[in-house]
């Protein structure tokens, strides 16, 4: 088999592994909430999470995927060169993936991938082939890095305050909280969490096209970057069955390890997650649903009583965050030397 025809394969392979470890995070992170304060079972709220993670690429523009899939420019370079940097990326963001999944911690699969891609091709074409996207700034329309990192920054920020402000508007419009109220945040939660699903597969589905569809462009397989269909399909059926699994784990640290949840709680929290993913993908900006669902549940804790919070465990999560981007570029270059190595011999 011609070594390129195979590391096509092995890319395709790759990425629907990465949309698979994907989903499996991001659904324990959607479906945390639900079970913890027992507004619904994990198979309900899993196969609802799951049926909108499928549904919604096929519904949404492919904003994200231009985004994620033009910050680096591997045209004019080797065909085999580009696509080791494009596997040598997604390795770095499975093996992120997985190890934090057994340590139980939620971490960003959209920050791995981005550190990955970035630090496999400083290693293997250098610095001039990577869109920072520094003279966006000026004229604020922002591509490149600096929109990929901007996305990425603010919508965990985005998604403390809309928790903060809902969760506030809330505690108003239902000081007394009684059984009523119960019933009924048990009720919106089927909706809420569908949305939250919903705006997960519209966002982070396309992350895993895009990655597809550069490889395809970098390797002379299509001569312009527009994603076909038969990757939407991939994609969007490899991240759902990835929710589908959701790791246990993760679903323990958010769902019992910040905030003693409540129906309230778990309502506000998919809204305010929702709110912000939605918005993002409008914007074509990539963020990560991990963080945006973690945020907005702080937020919420902090709106009603921010000494009930377990800082500890947010600190925990929060260092996570900070190593993410940096481990993935280390991983993405070492695994670039490797692979170039094992190549050309």
């Amino acid at each position: 088999m011609d070594i390129l025809i195979f590391l096509l394969i092995l890319t395709v392979v790759t990425v629907s592994l990465f949309d698979f470890t994907n989903g499996f995070h991001d659904a324990s992170d959607m479906v945390a909430t639900a079970i913890a304060s027992r507004a619904m079972t994990p198979t309900v709220a899993i196969l609802l999470v799951t049926l909108c993670t499928f549904i919604s690429p096929f519904l949404i523009s492919l904003a994200v995927a231009d985004t994620i899939g033009t910050f680096i420019n591997l045209n004019n370079t080797e065909h085999i060169v580009a696509q080791s940097i494009i596997i040598s990326g997604l390795f770095s963001a499975v093996t992120y993936n997985l190890v934090t999944w057994k340590l139980g911690l939620p971490s960003s699969s959209t920050n791995s991938l981005v550190g990955g891609l970035v630090g496999s091709a400083l290693f293997g074409v250098g610095n001039e082939y990577i869109n920072w996207g520094i003279d966006s700034i000026q004229s604020g329309s922002l591509e490149g890095v600096m929109k990929i990192v901007t996305g990425l920054f603010f919508s965990p920020i985005a998604g403390f305050i809309a928790g903060f402000i809902l969760m506030k508007i809330f505690m108003v419009l239902f000081s007394r909280f009684t059984l009523q109220s119960r019933k009924l945040f048990v009720f919106s939660q089927y909706l809420s969490i569908s949305w939250l699903g919903f705006s997960h597969g519209a966002n982070d589905a396309q992350k895993g096209m895009a990655i597809i569809t550069m490889a395809l462009l970098s390797s002379g397989v299509i001569t312009s970057f527009s994603v076909p269909f038969w990757v939407i399909l991939l994609c969007a059926a490899s991240i759902s069955v990835g929710t589908l699994f959701g790791g246990w784990s993760i679903i323990k640290t958010l769902g019992y390890g910040i905030i003693k949840v409540k129906t309230i709680h778990s309502f506000t929290d998919q809204m305010g997650s929702a709110l912000i993913n939605t918005i993002a993908t409008y914007m074509g900006a990539p963020t990560s649903t991990t963080q945006v669902v973690t945020a907005t549940l702080i937020g919420v804790g902090g709106a009603e009583k921010p000494k009930h919070i377990r800082w500890k465990t947010v600190f925990s999560i929060i260092g996570g965050w900070f190593l993410n981007i940096p481990i993935s570029m280390l991983l993405g270059a070492v695994y670039c030397f490797l692979l170039l190595t094992f190549i050309k011999g």
